[in-house]
């Protein structure tokens, strides 16, 4: 049975990937009372070997535009959605609000718009959540550089329904 959040996705023309595959000795979610904890995630994509490829590679602002970086981080965000489905046992409809995303942006040294790369995955929390529910506290970090040279990362805090 498709729940309600699931059934707004699929609205809004977006299919949950599986989950990224772990990349190191950690877990991608942890519940501890009625928060999720998320993990960093990319913006990949499995591709025909279901391999984790970022369809975006390279620093926002040098070889990468605002609106690439963007994208990046709305496909991170699909990302983060899929990780919450399977550390909630398949009911995304556990999830309450998004509390609080950490971002980093892998950018050009005199870039400085990094919340605007970051609006890629606020906007879809906001417009699945809504603003009551979707709307987050965020920080918006530079990066010199992330692994695989991933543009945008992020660990994501989440409040669950009792």
């Amino acid at each position: 049975m498709t729940g309600k959040l699931e059934t707004r996705l699929a609205r809004m023309g977006i299919t949950l990937p599986r989950p990224p595959k772990a990349i190191g000795n950690y877990l991608p979610g942890v519940v501890v009372g009625n928060i999720l904890y998320l993990s960093g995630t990319l913006g990949t994509v499995p591709d025909a070997n279901d391999d984790d490829i970022l369809p975006y590679k390279g620093k926002v602002g040098a070889e990468l535009t605002i609106e690439q970086g963007y994208q990046s981080a709305r496909l991170m965000a699909i990302n983060h959605l899929a990780l919450m489905k399977a550390a909630l046992g398949g009911d995304l409809d556990r999830v309450k609000r998004i509390v609080k995303m950490v971002g980093y942006v892998s950018c050009a040294a005199d870039f400085l718009e990094p919340h605007r790369v970051l609006n890629g995955a606020s906007d879809l929390y906001v417009e699945l959540l809504g603003p009551e529910h979707g709307k987050h506290a965020r920080a918006a970090l530079t990066q010199h550089v992330l692994g695989l040279d991933a543009p945008v990362e992020a660990e994501l805090t989440v409040e669950l329904h009792r």
